[in-house]
């Protein structure tokens, strides 16, 4: 391990990682102690007056400034041993911290004037702040009021008003009647049977709430084993309905279509033939025919 010139063993190979001194340089050879100089007789000179006051001793020089990293007295700007730059203070020595040294703690923020911080509680909110919700207002200080909902806004002409909140919509719904204009436009259309048919003196209104991912339009038939959930078996029996006539089909909206089964006599929608396995989207107050009276009036939530 290199050994600087004034004695000190280092790690590093250019400068010593004790003092700073550059490494390869000798120390400075103390030189012989300089014989203290005698001070030269004072030249005779003419004798003090009587009464006047003798001349004060000289003072000797000051000491040249130490170097602070090698000692060596200076004679510049830069020691002539270790080449230490007085002007800048401070030479080839650089102070690294440690790294396990603690970091200093960041200093705690002063208490407002008048007020003095109790150990485990919050400090007081500042003068005209209301204190946040869950904390008692400091002494002297008016709790902050309670926030009341405003008042609904008024509804839009024309438009439903929203439900309330934690309300559920109503759903949609069927109602079912015998309809006897749309009964007439059948016989006139003619067919097979069509001289047969009868209005009906009664038939009674249902309603069916639309729930589900689906509702079947059709007649009960054990034999087959269908249970339609809108079931129109009767009385009176519509002749028109097939078992499985048309299917009403819920979309992911909310909304609901009609599907055409396939169906032997056809499903209308306002008027208009639908083509058999096809789908229309329904809106509210469609009417839906089926059969040679029936009519399925659509009503949305």
């Amino acid at each position: 391990m290199p050994v600087c010139p004034s004695g000190h063993q280092s790690a590093s190979t250019d400068f010593c990682d004790v003092c700073g001194m550059r490494l390869g340089v000798p120390a400075p050879a103390p030189g012989p102690a300089a014989a203290p100089a005698t001070p030269a007789p004072a030249p005779p000179g003419p004798a003090s007056a009587p009464g006047s006051a003798a001349a004060p001793p000289a003072i000797p020089p000051a000491p040249p400034e130490p170097c602070p990293r090698c000692g060596a007295g200076r004679t510049g700007p830069f020691c002539e041993a270790c080449g230490y730059n007085f002007a800048a203070g401070a030479g080839r020595v650089e102070t690294v911290p440690s790294q396990f040294s603690a970091a200093a703690p960041a200093p705690a923020a002063a208490p407002a004037p008048g007020h003095a911080s109790v150990p485990g509680q919050s400090p007081a909110p500042a003068p005209g702040q209301a204190p946040a919700p869950g904390e008692d207002p400091a002494p002297g200080q008016s709790p902050a009021p309670a926030t009341a909902p405003g008042p609904a806004p008024p509804p839009v002409p024309g438009q439903s008003p929203a439900p309330a909140p934690g309300a559920t919509a109503t759903g949609w719904v069927a109602v079912v009647t015998a309809d006897r204009p749309y009964f007439d436009s059948v016989v006139a259309a003619g067919g097979p049977e069509a001289a047969a048919l009868e209005f009906p003196a009664y038939c009674p209104q249902r309603s069916f709430r639309l729930q589900g991912p689906e509702m079947r339009i059709g007649r009960r038939s054990v034999t087959r084993g269908l249970e339609p959930e809108i079931d129109l078996t009767g009385p009176p029996a519509d002749p028109g309905v097939s078992h499985l006539h048309a299917v009403l089909i819920a979309e992911r909206d909310g909304g609901w279509t009609v599907f055409d089964a396939g169906s032997a006599n056809g499903t209308q929608v306002n008027g208009s033939e639908m083509p058999a396995g096809s789908r229309v989207r329904l809106r509210d107050g469609d009417r839906v025919c089926v059969g040679a009276w029936t009519v399925l009036t659509i009503h949305a939530a």
